[in-house]
């Protein structure tokens, strides 16, 4: 209720406050309007290391940068689906944000890889089994930490941003199933 006469009286007096007042002011009052955006909605997202590639960081051993994709945060927890890549917190250092693949659904029996103890697991109600494109050797996934929770999961890959060459929407559908 106060935010509207204040705006009227610093629009009225822009002499006291010039040109640049003014405009700060109105730049401020986007500032909750971008934070929330980008807390709940989406964000670009930079990729480090090589266990996406070669699906990201194609050019790892060509350039040092970095793709760059859209992170959809809106309702990332539903529906997921095989093939999918996800932002989520790294269970073994919950300030990491990491990139993977998921690779198997709840209830779905998988055949791991080394270092995993068993064989094959059946991921729980709630969990999902991720795997980087990278292989065994380029990527810390689900065979290093187990099925990670849903509720770890904070968003969906859906574009590549940059390089351009390879900028669009990520076409998880066609990524050939493991089995």
């Amino acid at each position: 209720m106060a935010f509207r006469p204040a705006w009227s009286w610093i629009k009225r007096d822009r002499r006291r406050f010039g040109r640049t007042g003014y405009h700060l002011f109105a730049f401020a009052t986007w500032i909750p309007v971008i934070s929330m955006f980008h807390h709940y909605i989406g964000e670009l997202a930079w990729i480090h290391g090589p266990s996406m590639y070669p699906f990201l960081n194609a050019e790892k051993d060509q350039t040092t940068k970095n793709d760059i994709v859209i992170n959809y945060k809106l309702n990332a927890q539903y529906g997921l689906r095989r093939g999918m890549i996800v932002t989520f917190w790294n269970p073994t250092d919950p300030e990491i944000i990491a990139v993977k693949r998921i690779i198997g659904l709840e209830g779905d029996i998988i055949r791991t890889r080394s270092p995993y103890p068993s064989s094959t697991v059946r991921v729980p109600i709630g969990h999902v089994w991720v795997e980087g494109d990278g292989g065994e050797r380029l990527s810390r996934d689900s065979n290093n930490y187990g099925p990670i929770s849903t509720n770890l999961i904070i968003g969906k890959v859906t574009h590549v941003v940059w390089p351009w060459h390879r900028a669009g929407k990520v076409k998880w559908e066609e990524f050939p199933r493991r089995e």
